[in-house]
């Protein structure tokens, strides 16, 4: 609804979710080329991931790697990515947050 009961400007409305769709745009392509990092076992094994959560690398540290207990070695790989997609999501909300708040801010719409 707008203050004092006028209709919105169609143009001005136009304009504002172009600059809320470049916004966007450009925020995930940062996200595309950020990588954070997730560990598990103290170090043992490290998991990169770009802020998409699209997995970019894998590093296990041959202390980790015991061939008679290879379960403790798939279970820190995947605490290390599961650590890395968590501060991805953390960076995503980051990034992208204020943009999807900023959606309820445009005028005549109903968010």
């Amino acid at each position: 609804m707008i203050p004092g009961g006028g209709q919105p400007n169609m143009q001005e409305l136009l304009q504002q979710a172009q600059k809320m769709q470049q916004d966007l745009a450009q925020a995930q392509e940062e996200l595309a080329a950020t990588e954070v990092e997730g560990q598990a076992g103290g170090g043992l094994v490290k998991a990169t991931v770009n802020g998409s959560g699209e997995l970019k690398a894998l590093v296990i540290d041959p202390k980790a790697v015991d061939p008679d207990d290879t379960e403790t070695l798939a279970d820190l790989v995947l605490a290390a990515v599961q650590a890395a997609n968590d501060n991805a999501h953390q960076l995503q909300q980051q990034k992208l947050g204020p943009l999807a708040q900023g959606l309820g801010g445009m005028p005549g719409l109903p968010f």
